[in-house]
């Protein structure tokens, strides 16, 4: 892969200023990794035992000496994706998503430091060499979370978005290589992969592309019922983590109960004031690939519960003259409506050809900001004209209900938040609705 092609197929161009930034970033990020590394090893060594978490049957994973490439070669990947830029503000995200994984790992590192129990065969050649210089720094701890898969989440991501064709297969297949070479070359256990996968996953959502960090700006919402459902999913947090915490004396397949922690931690973070940001949703109703994984066992449970509250109801129902209300369509559904007004902030829209996808995300169990609700009354408003318009949450109970009755008064279809209601309650939808939610609430979502 030349320079030339992969400038071709990422529309890739030379630029001193991003040129510059990259230098700059790397004379930081390189020292500040092999200090930060070398000092939790450092202190791992210090201990009189530490500890580890292997599955038994990672003894059967043979030792591959020639993988020691694709393992070295991330060390290229993670200086040449800094220059490979449009914008200064491309390379400083990129580096502070390294910055952030780093750290976040050095930190786990010290705190609970993990040792890798195998021993390497010799080796020899090229692959001997590489194998030498990385033991002159490297030692068996700096286990979970894998920081080099953590880093390999990155990069790859980086480069999907600027590669196609031929070269983009290439580089997938390259980045699967990285990722099977870290148990190939007897650096990590297997643990450390989904850890270190999590981890990257984390740095990618904190900061996201075209968009700020959804926990910048963070404020303590003043809303009681908001904090109230963000100290239930901190709860749920915790135990999971407990359980991770616990059960790994058993298994260190319970570590795996990180991930649904994690989700619902950062579900807590919306409700506390991050609000929608967390869930990284944008108006055609897709979500980032950040925050399509790292909150899928919180959209999971929001799946199942969705199924539980509405097996036994019609999808949507007709509450007026091309206007429908209901749950969030599944993909054979679409096909009968022109437009999706999308309400629903913990759950990806999937729009099909024909179908036009319009979100204005809220946060579940709690009313919709009043600038949503008008701007989601005014689209139902404006597309109504051009075919079936679907108006839809979760269940099809508050979030989207609350818009309808909202357009319902501002078309003058109804004279009242009250007569909304029982428009659309006549209708034999069971929605979860008050005046006050219809009349412009003024507080509500961070």
């Amino acid at each position: 892969m030349t320079a030339s092609e992969v400038a071709r197929a990422g529309k890739w161009r030379f630029d001193r200023a991003v040129a510059k930034r990259a230098i700059l970033w790397l004379l930081v990020l390189a020292p500040l990794f092999y200090i930060s590394y070398g000092t939790a090893n450092w202190l791992a060594l210090q201990r009189m035992n530490v500890p580890n978490i292997t599955f038994g049957w990672e003894h059967a994973i043979p030792f591959i000496a020639w993988t020691i490439f694709p393992y070295w070669s991330i060390n290229l990947f993670y200086g040449l994706s800094l220059f490979f830029n449009e914008t200064t503000v491309e390379v400083d995200r990129l580096a502070k998503r390294y910055l952030a994984a780093q750290a976040i790992a050095v930190g786990v590192f010290i705190l609970l430091p993990l040792r890798f129990i195998f021993e390497k065969p010799q080796t020899s050649g090229a692959p001997g060499f590489l194998f030498d210089v990385l033991g002159g720094f490297d030692r068996p701890f700096n286990q979970a979370p894998s920081l080099h898969i953590a880093l390999l989440v990155i990069i790859w991501v980086h480069w999907r978005s600027r590669l196609s064709g031929p070269i983009l297969w290439v580089w997938h297949l390259w980045c699967v290589l990285i990722g099977l070479s870290v148990l190939t070359t007897y650096q990590h256990h297997v643990i450390d992969i989904p850890t270190g996968a999590l981890l990257g996953l984390f740095a990618l959502w904190l900061f996201p592309a075209g968009a700020p960090s959804p926990l910048a700006g963070f404020r303590l919402t003043n809303d009681g019922k908001s904090r109230a459902i963000g100290y239930c999913y901190a709860a749920g947090s915790l135990t999971f983590l407990l359980i991770a915490a616990v059960g790994t004396r058993f298994s260190a397949a319970f570590l795996f109960f990180l991930w649904p922690s994690l989700a619902l931690a950062i579900v807590a973070a919306g409700y506390f004031g991050a609000g929608v940001k967390v869930f990284q949703k944008a108006h055609d109703g897709t979500v980032s690939f950040a925050s399509r994984w790292l909150l899928a066992p919180y959209r999971l449970g929001a799946v199942i519960n969705s199924i539980v509250w509405t097996r036994r109801l019609a999808p949507s129902v007709l509450v007026c003259p091309g206007v429908y209300l209901g749950r969030l369509p599944r993909r054979l559904e679409q096909s009968s409506f022109a437009t999706v007004i999308d309400l629903t902030s913990e759950l990806a829209g999937s729009a099909r050809t024909g179908t036009a996808w319009q979100s204005f995300p809220a946060l579940d169990l709690l009313p919709v900001p009043r600038i949503d609700l008008e701007k989601a009354a005014e689209a139902l408003e404006n597309t109504r004209h051009e075919g079936p318009v679907l108006v839809c949450c979760a269940l099809g109970f508050q979030r989207s209900a609350a818009v309808i009755a909202c357009w319902l008064v501002r078309s003058g279809r109804a004279n009242s938040a009250a007569e909304a209601i029982r428009l659309i309650e006549a209708k034999g939808r069971r929605i979860h609705l008050t005046q006050e939610m219809i009349t412009f609430r003024e507080e509500g979502n961070a």
